[in-house]
């Protein structure tokens, strides 16, 4: 099995590239010695720096170690001083390309469409072993010919893209009708039997002015709703979780991770330039508690990363000149070992797509593919604005996965695309 070391370089706060080796190691998986990707403690180690100057947990095996790469427990684990792969930058993207995921790609003739006229569709398995999504706008899988809602929430039950059945479990309030359930969704999380959403008011660039988490308790069939929220004064907008497996199994550590687009432009929903995305960590158990979120407040010595309770204190996490989209994803993808974030760039209802991987939550990023025009006209305009991996129907490898997306025209509607990853 193939290992790797990633040596990354860095001028100021932009990667300008990075170096990677890897070596065969037998009955490991992409931890160090001794420790499995995908087996004991969870997937993907790494360690951190507490807000209060403690440090956190190592990786899943062995000593806690350097998420790119070294000591035993690393995230990315191999052995230092094997002969490197560079990974180059290409013009006009921020960070240099990924040695890890060398490409990525999508077959088109997979593609399906339902839930025509509902947007956003982030995804989140839980524990019954099915999905479930937010959308936003329309009638969701089973309310077509209905009046449209702001916000529901749909189950997905199914092992396939290709062969699901989709139910509305929670309908909101029709949209217009000026109530507290009218609003988006752009980050939904199961952990357990639990669900989360971050939801924001309204419709268009009004969602900028609160960011509040609901949580329920039944399946998505109701929902109550924090007492506290992030206001547009904190600059933070449309949050979303970090995904992992069925339930959040596979974490690390306790932690349940969060990322929030900072606010530029208030005016529309359209690109935040120069791009900036927030880090944000809270216990699962303390979710509904504002106080217990600390926030990324930089990267320190060993791949680690510092945190504050401070939300005036906290650092991007991510960078690109050229902007990024009012929304992300991210989830990991534990057979290979790496974080994925995805957001828009340059300009938004173009299908602008950038797609980033990293050893740990907070990076070091590279590229995994930066693309304008994601689609397949006429069938799939390139005006996608969102889109989501789903992990329960990622192959058992890592490198066959499915595409969540939704867009604007015909695309405003739940699509799916059939892809791969080229992995070292």
């Amino acid at each position: 099995m193939k290992l790797f070391t990633c040596v990354v370089l860095v001028s100021g706060l932009a990667l300008v590239g990075a170096a990677c080796s890897s070596t065969n190691s037998g009955g490991s998986g992409t931890g160090g010695s001794g420790a499995s990707a995908t087996g004991g403690g969870g997937t993907g180690g790494f360690s951190g720096t507490g807000a209060t100057g403690g440090t956190g947990a190592g990786g899943t095996g062995g000593a806690a170690g350097s998420a790119t790469g070294g000591a035993a427990g690393s995230a990315t684990g191999g052995a230092a001083g094997a002969p490197p792969c560079v990974g180059t930058q290409q013009p006009g993207e921020p960070y240099a390309r990924s040695c890890v995921i060398t490409k990525m790609s999508v077959d088109w003739k997979t593609h399906d469409r339902l839930g025509n006229g509902a947007d956003n569709w982030p995804v989140t398995w839980a524990q019954n072993g099915h999905q479930y999504t937010a959308w936003g706008d329309g009638w969701g899988f089973q309310s077509q010919g209905k009046p449209k809602i702001s916000l529901g929430v749909s189950r997905i039950e199914g092992s396939s893209a290709k062969g699901f059945n989709g139910f509305d479990v929670w309908l909101g309030d029709g949209q217009g009708s000026g109530k507290p359930n009218d609003g988006k969704s752009y980050g939904i999380l199961a952990i357990g039997a639990d669900l989360y959403m971050w939801v924001s008011p309204g419709s268009g660039p009004a969602g900028y002015a609160d960011q509040r988490l609901w949580k329920s308790v039944d399946g998505g069939k109701s929902w109550s709703k924090a007492s506290w929220s992030f206001a547009k004064s904190d600059g933070l907008i449309n949050p979303t979780f970090l995904q992992r497996g069925k339930g959040y199994a596979g974490a690390p550590d306790n932690y349940v991770y969060v990322y929030a687009n900072h606010v530029k432009d208030s005016s529309a929903l359209t690109i935040q330039k120069p791009g900036e995305i927030a880090l944000l960590r809270v216990d699962k158990s303390k979710l509904m508690t504002r106080t217990a979120y600390q926030f990324y407040a930089g990267p320190t010595g060993g791949g680690s990363a510092a945190w504050t309770s401070k939300i005036g204190g906290r650092k991007p996490v991510f960078l690109d000149p050229k902007g990024v989209g009012w929304n992300t994803s991210a989830s990991f993808n534990a057979p290979l070992g790496r974080y994925l974030l995805m957001t828009e760039h340059s300009q938004s209802f173009g299908g602008n797509l950038g797609v980033f991987d990293a050893p740990t939550p907070w990076g070091p990023w590279t590229t995994v593919s930066y693309q304008s025009g994601f689609g397949s006209p006429p069938t799939v305009p390139q005006n996608a604005f969102f889109w989501n991996f789903s992990n329960k129907w990622l192959s058992a490898n890592g490198k066959s996965f499915v595409l969540v997306f939704t867009g604007i025209g015909n695309n405003d509607s739940w699509n799916t695309v059939h892809g791969t990853f080229t992995a070292q």
